[in-house]
């Protein structure tokens, strides 16, 4: 099995993209559209100018920040739907903590403004955690459920308390608050471009969570109790808790990830400011398997994608709902290919298969 263990793998996946390709280009070629054309665009036409590689890693660090929590939460057992709404609570949190202290200097304003989406989302997340903890509710439904209501609330004081006095002055009435003070903004990593520090956050963080989830006590508890939570109880695991203290940290990581881009792309709570952020950090979350060495690869991959759809709208003239369903394919067949080849069942198949080309080594009965 070993033997032919990367021959199998490599057969999935590339059976996978070329499915997902196919799948593609037939809704191309569908709406008119030159399949050829617009995957060159895709994945060329950010990595032609400076401004396309720095957009891409701009995209991919709320994508890691929230991708390690999901990752964090099943690991421990607990499946978070819910970062979207953890995000926009996270940018309500920082935000006011931002346009509450504009005199305070830079050095202690901006990490208290991370710590206030940190904690933003964490509350926000703890409410799912102890509804599974104590009453048994299922976290998907009260995590989506609280997607919902963390969105008219984010809606709501952007219209209401937090709205900008000038646009009430105005008479826009745009929905968006104050532009934050610039102590709180995230410094620029490359002049000219919007790509800020919120990246080297993102890394440092990626170890921090691996370390934690695989050299600590704590992390092996964690992880036991979303293995198998019935032998975690008999070896004096507090499961429970475990659940709670994992979905908090889950959420304070998408917290984490409005704080970093309000502070460092946009600078002002603003409506549709996660970009679906919160949802697109699953998929990468599982695309990289669940581990932060995966997660940062598949949030550059997914990062590309994101920046290549933006230009295959002004150049190829797709429209934006049809890059949608293109991701959608693309991200349904590699994930599955990715359970089918950890499934064990089809693994033993494949090793039957491959078995059959193999040459019996010397002295082996063929």
């Amino acid at each position: 099995m070993n033997r032919f263990k990367l021959l199998y793998g490599s057969s999935i996946v590339v059976l996978a993209a070329l499915a997902a390709a196919l799948g593609a280009a037939l809704v191309l070629t569908a709406i008119g559209a030159s399949p050829v054309d617009t995957f060159v665009t895709i994945f060329t036409g950010p990595f032609k100018d400076v401004f396309g590689l720095t957009e891409i890693l701009v995209r991919a660090v709320p994508l890691i920040l929230v991708a390690l929590g999901i990752a964090i939460a099943f690991r421990s057992g607990i499946i978070n739907i819910g970062a979207e709404g953890q995000m926009l609570i996270g940018i309500l949190a920082a935000t006011a903590t931002a346009l509450a202290l504009p005199a305070w200097p830079k050095a202690v304003l901006l990490p208290l403004v991370i710590l206030a989406g940190a904690a933003g989302g964490a509350f926000w997340a703890a409410i799912a955690g102890t509804l599974r903890a104590r009453l048994g509710v299922n976290e998907i439904l009260s995590t989506v459920m609280l997607n919902y209501i963390a969105a008219q609330f984010y809606t709501f004081f952007l219209r209401g308390p937090m709205i900008d006095p000038g646009e009430l002055e105005t008479g826009s009435g745009t929905p968006q608050s104050m532009r934050l003070p610039e102590a709180a903004f995230l410094d620029r990593l490359v002049p000219g471009t919007r790509l800020h520090m919120g990246l080297i956050l993102a890394l440092v963080l990626c170890v921090c969570v691996w370390f934690l989830l695989w050299r600590t006590t704590w992390g092996f508890r964690l992880r036991a109790a979303g293995a198998e939570a019935k032998a975690a109880r008999y070896a004096g695991i507090n499961v429970p808790g475990s659940l709670v203290a994992a979905m908090c940290l889950s959420g304070a990581f998408a917290g984490i990830a409005g704080a970093v881009e309000v502070s460092g792309v946009h600078h002002r709570a603003i409506e549709n400011i996660t970009s679906g952020y919160g949802f697109a950090g699953i998929v990468v979350a599982l695309f990289g398997a669940l581990h932060p060495a995966g997660i940062v690869p598949a949030a550059f991959f997914f990062g590309l994608l994101l920046v290549g759809s933006d230009m295959t709208q002004r150049s190829a003239g797709v429209p934006a709902n049809m890059i949608l369903v293109l991701m959608g394919v693309l991200i349904l067949c590699i994930v599955s290919a990715k359970m089918y080849l950890n499934n064990p069942y089809a693994q033993e198949r494949a090793a039957r298969f491959f078995a059959r080309f193999r040459k019996p080594d010397a002295g082996e009965p063929s």
